[in-house]
């Protein structure tokens, strides 16, 4: 016992005065290396940075580009594409893809509609469901992808025909004019209303849009739940060992998508004055939508991104067409020029993933 005692006591008099630091490795980084870092650090950086170069070079190119109005009109254009890039870029967050997301906003519109002009239910009342309506639409392809184990890309495919075609069949493809909504359903507009301070018109949408991006950046980012979606995203099998319910996450990504293209929907009234069930946003909405997303730097593989970034990318497109036809380009340049931002964002994605690798 003695002994003991006494090796004990060598052993601690052997320690003192000796180093307690650890081992460290330090690897030598080049700046390409740091600037890989960083941009997958800051997932908007690279949309940020293309969207002040463009603007900046097209306010060279034409004077008129920096007046307020311009600027407005742009924001304008781009309310309904920045909703559904919300409600897209939850579920490409997860490491899926929604292709249903035009559909579902204008079958919302539609719903709303023939529920005051068909049914007499009022306004208010009607707006509710068709944003019911259209949570509940989102919440089936959760529910498909989540539970049935449905790849999402076949899921959303599958209901952007069914959804398509279950609009023009209860609408009868029937418009509901714009005078009539006016008239007897005013609410239903009311996102095309605006405000014009200094004679700039500045639509009720776009503080709309913009409040739904602030809120999603934070709930993403400040929240619980909001690591959840990125974990699911980045690897669902480490998420469901740490106690993540993937499932649920993502019936519940599903189901807020589908409540964001409602909404959509509803901004569609307002943007247009009527509710027609062949609006090109169930044919286009989808893409516009994965572009913005893909270009605001969000990765297509899920768990990186940010809707900050999603927006970042939607200026971009609405840029770029207003820049080009102000200078009076082909039309054509702006599909060219966006096609070549995509695959660009994609390329760059892959590279900045490697920093995590």
């Amino acid at each position: 016992m003695s002994s003991d005692t006494k090796t004990a006591a060598s052993y601690e008099e052997g320690l003192r005065g000796a180093s307690d630091k650890v081992a460290e490795f330090h690897e030598p980084k080049s700046a390409l290396k740091r600037l890989q870092h960083w941009l997958h650090m800051t997932p908007s950086a690279v949309p940020m940075i293309v969207l002040i170069a463009a603007i900046i070079i097209f306010g060279l190119k034409e004077e008129n580009f920096f007046r307020a109005v311009t600027l407005s009109t742009i924001l304008q254009q781009l309310v309904i594409v920045g909703i559904l890039g919300c409600a897209q870029s939850l579920v490409v967050l997860t490491a899926g893809i929604d292709l249903s997301v035009g559909a579902i906003a204008v079958f919302s519109s539609v719903l709303m509609g023939q529920f005051t002009f068909r049914y007499g239910i009022p306004a208010p009342l009607s707006i509710g469901l068709g944003l019911a309506a259209g949570t509940a639409m989102g919440f089936a392809n959760g529910w498909l992808v989540a539970r049935v184990k449905l790849p999402p890309f076949i899921v959303t495919l599958g209901t952007w025909q069914i959804i398509l075609a279950a609009n023009y069949i209860y609408s009868a493809n029937e418009t509901i004019r714009s005078s009539e909504i006016a008239a007897e359903a005013p609410a239903l507009q009311f996102w095309g209303y605006s405000i014009q301070p200094g004679g700039v018109k500045i639509l009720y949408a776009v503080f709309l849009m913009i409040a739904l991006v602030a809120l999603l950046a934070y709930v993403l980012r400040h929240t619980a739940w909001g690591r959840h979606v990125y974990a699911v995203g980045d690897d669902p099998e480490a998420a469901e060992l740490a106690g993540v319910r993937t499932r649920r996450v993502l019936i519940q990504v599903y189901a807020l998508a589908g409540l964001f293209c409602a909404i959509a929907g509803w901004v569609m009234i307002g943007r247009f004055g009527s509710v027609s069930p062949s609006a090109s946003t169930g044919q286009l909405g989808n893409i516009q939508s994965i572009t913005a997303v893909v270009i605001g730097g969000i990765s297509l593989f899920g768990g990186r991104g940010s809707i900050v970034g999603m927006f970042f990318g939607a200026l971009i497109v609405g840029v770029f067409e207003m820049g080009l036809k102000m200078v009076g380009t082909d039309p054509q340049w702006t599909f060219f020029l966006i096609g070549m931002l995509i695959i660009i964002a994609v390329a760059v994605d892959q590279w900045i993933r490697k920093a995590s690798a």
